[in-house]
């Protein structure tokens, strides 16, 4: 796929399965290379990519809703449930930090750029899952969820939670999106 068609497959899939179009081993493959791939500020590598699938899936969605008390829809935590897997994406505090007494007249701007990077990564991560033919969407429920997954996972506590992406077999497609008129947030000086 071309870069273009790549990100106009990409959408946000909420009606998702167990069951995937190719193996566990492909999307872990896809994932490593990606992250392998995308670049990101002093190439400082902070990010961080937890691929889980199986009875830990289902684990982490427990722990989700359980982590909120019913104060999330009961059939929004369960669609991300029958989910085949959740990426989850964070970035490493150590790393950061490191950067920042390596490089002091930058300090503030490693979090930030830390930031960028793994929304480069989410991305490209969610477009390469396209292409594999599987559907995600990607979920922010940290910063109320950190502590009890990075428990049940087994995670550093420098770890710093970014963003959730349940991943499955696609059941049926989004709605269509509406062409926004571009130029209101495109400008070209010349």
């Amino acid at each position: 796929m071309k870069i273009i068609e790549s990100l106009q497959a990409r959408r946000s899939y909420y009606s998702i399965k167990k069951e995937l179009p190719v193996s566990i081993e492909a999307v872990i493959k896809m994932v490593e290379e990606v992250t392998e791939l995308v670049p990101d500020a002093f190439n400082m590598k902070s990010s961080r990519v937890v691929v889980v699938h199986g009875e830990k899936q289902d684990a982490l969605w427990d722990e989700i809703e359980k982590a909120f008390g019913g104060k999330v829809a009961k059939e929004k935590i369960d669609g991300f449930r029958s989910a085949a897997g959740t990426i989850l994406y964070f970035y490493d505090r150590t790393v950061i930090e490191t950067m920042q007494e390596q490089f002091s007249s930058y300090a503030d701007n490693f979090p930030v750029w830390a930031n960028q990077a793994s929304g480069m990564l989410q991305l490209s991560i969610w477009s390469g899952l396209r292409e594999l033919g599987i559907g995600a969407s990607l979920q922010h429920y940290n910063p109320v969820i950190d502590d009890s997954v990075k428990a049940l996972l087994g995670l550093p506590k420098e770890y710093v939670l970014v963003a959730q992406m349940p991943f499955g077999g696609i059941v049926s497609e989004p709605d269509k999106k509406d062409k926004e008129e571009i130029k209101k947030r495109v400008s070209v000086i010349s």
